[in-house]
């Protein structure tokens, strides 16, 4: 029997997160209910989720501190939730890491979908099946899709799922030039419902991890969007 994937469910209106936790357990997730960012690190070490849901308005430590502390030391996929929909709140919640940002209230049909699709994103190929090798090398860098990995002068650079796929998908095209719908459309698919400074969020974060290099860059094409650029 397959193992059930586990959910950590963050959020201090207890009906809400009884409400998601019943969505997922539905759908065969293993979900645990937390109702504030202390209880949230301490259940994320207890616990290992394979995915957080993590409200951003908690009592104590707030959901954006709560993402920042996690990052610093593990990859773990992070959607937020939040009631607020400012631009700025979304950006700041995606420079810290977070995978996506799903306003409430929410249809449950695309909290569900969102889940699916961020794990989707996250699970490595089976050890059983015959996959073809995923793999770009530049001087030093090397991007691997297929073990998400990336090692960059030598060492290896942790990346959430998304900034990995990005970069790959960038790479294994040298010197074409993407719009960021383009971009949104590969990366974040089509149940993704976002805008494209979610691909200027993520360049950003690439950019302060890969620094560029003299055979190759993440240039700009101003007014169209990226590309990764390499010498001739």
């Amino acid at each position: 029997m397959a193992t059930k994937q586990k959910i950590l469910i963050v959020d201090d209106d207890n009906n809400i997160a009884e409400l998601i936790s019943l969505y997922l357990t539905k759908e065969c997730y293993d979900t645990r209910i937390v109702n504030d960012g202390e209880e949230a690190l301490i259940a994320f070490d207890q616990y290992n989720p394979n995915l957080i849901l993590l409200d951003l308005m908690l009592p104590g430590i707030d959901g954006y501190q709560v993402c920042r502390e996690i990052r610093a030391k593990n990859n773990v996929p992070i959607i937020m939730l939040s009631a607020k929909g400012e631009i700025f709140d979304k950006v700041l919640g995606l420079e810290l890491g977070a995978d996506d940002y799903i306003m409430k209230p929410f249809d449950s049909k695309e909290l569900v979908a969102r889940v699916k699709a961020v794990l989707r994103r996250y699970q490595p190929a089976k050890s059983d099946t015959v996959v073809e090798l995923k793999c770009v090398e530049y001087p030093d860098l090397i991007v691997n899709l297929s073990n998400y990995s990336v090692m960059y002068n030598g060492h290896p650079v942790d990346m959430p799922p998304k900034e990995l796929e990005l970069l790959y998908f960038l790479a294994s095209s040298p010197n074409q030039v993407f719009t960021r719908e383009q971009l949104l459309d590969h990366i974040w698919g089509y149940e993704y419902i976002g805008d494209t400074r979610t691909v200027d969020v993520h360049v950003k974060r690439l950019r302060e991890k890969i620094k560029d290099h003299d055979s190759w860059s993440i240039a700009t094409v101003w007014g169209i969007g990226y590309k990764f650029e390499v010498s001739e």
